[in-house]
């Protein structure tokens, strides 16, 4: 693929998994240099992310302070996504403020729909029924968050936006549900979010059904191309036998459990600061060129 043309498609993918995260009930605030992915009621690192986008290394601080302000204020965690190779000054402001490097990369990976190689026999796929909404929120939620999800799936499901559509799929093996996950298209690119499995039906193909099925029957409509995330090589190294290739790397970092949602003491207490003469002064104690005629004292 061209290269603008694949840059612009990584940034068309990034877009539908905000707006993904928006229909759901969040918000996104833009500041310089990145963007503040938000959801007050879900509070979990897939809902609360900063996306960022590139911070100087003189203009760190003020990003750092409205970043962790903006979320702290509403007792949430959140992630920083940061573009691979992180800059050493955003790695270090980030270990300093608490935040430590995931294990693995983060990695965008892109298809253009050509569903892969046939695999587990044995699972059926197919859209959920409006009936299935319980038992599909049941996949990703605890008992605390499931009542906000379920209202918010219900509502993005059954009243879409206009250029958006999400359809939730479920996998069954002997008759019973054991992985689901939603399809969300926004404009031509569809996102395959929230892959889940039961643990007891782990590593036996469901979940790779599930993207096999969405690549091939477009459940919620025709896309241009199709995104996915892994957070592991071994999930990686499964999507591209799917047809999916890597676009974009990111390094996750997260606030460890224990961690307080505070900023750092601000250090000592400093006398007041004084602004020095910027001209020479008139006679009488007046400075030349502050219009104003008093003499300069402490910056209040």
């Amino acid at each position: 693929m061209d290269p603008n043309a694949e840059e612009l498609a990584a940034e068309a993918a990034l877009e539908a998994e905000r707006q993904f995260v928006l229909t759901l009930g969040g918000f996104a605030l833009e500041v310089a240099g990145a963007t503040l992915v938000t959801h007050e009621k879900l509070p979990v690192p897939r809902f609360n992310f900063v996306q960022e986008l590139g911070v100087g290394r003189e203009r760190q601080a003020a990003f750092f302070e409205r970043a962790l302000d903006h979320y702290f204020q509403r007792a949430l965690r959140p992630t920083f996504r940061i573009p691979i190779p992180v800059p050493d000054h955003l790695a270090s402001g980030l270990h300093r403020f608490g935040f430590r490097p995931r294990p693995a990369p983060l990695v965008l990976l892109l298809s253009s729909g050509a569903p892969g190689p046939a695999g587990a026999s044995g699972t059926e796929v197919r859209a959920a029924e409006r009936a299935e909404l319980d038992l599909t929120a049941s996949f990703w939620t605890s008992e605390r968050e499931r009542p906000e999800f379920r209202t918010a799936l219900d509502l993005a499901w059954s009243h879409p936006n206009p250029y958006e559509r999400l359809v939730p799929l479920l996998a069954f093996r002997d008759g019973r549900a054991v992985s689901s996950a939603l399809i969300y298209r926004h404009r031509s690119t569809v996102g395959i979010h929230a892959v889940a499995t039961r643990p007891e039906a782990r590593g036996r193909g469901a979940a790779s059904e599930l993207v096999r099925f969405a690549l091939a029957t477009e459940p919620a409509g025709r896309g241009v191309r199709y995104s996915l995330f892994a957070d592991s090589s071994r999930l990686e190294t499964r999507l591209v036998a799917l047809g999916f290739r890597p676009v974009r790397a990111f390094r996750e970092y997260a606030l460890p459990p224990e961690a307080e949602l505070a900023f750092p003491p601000p250090g000592p207490f400093l006398p007041p600061q004084w602004r020095p003469p910027r001209a020479a002064a008139r006679p009488g104690g007046a400075v030349s060129g502050t219009g104003s005629g008093r003499p300069v004292g402490p910056i209040d």
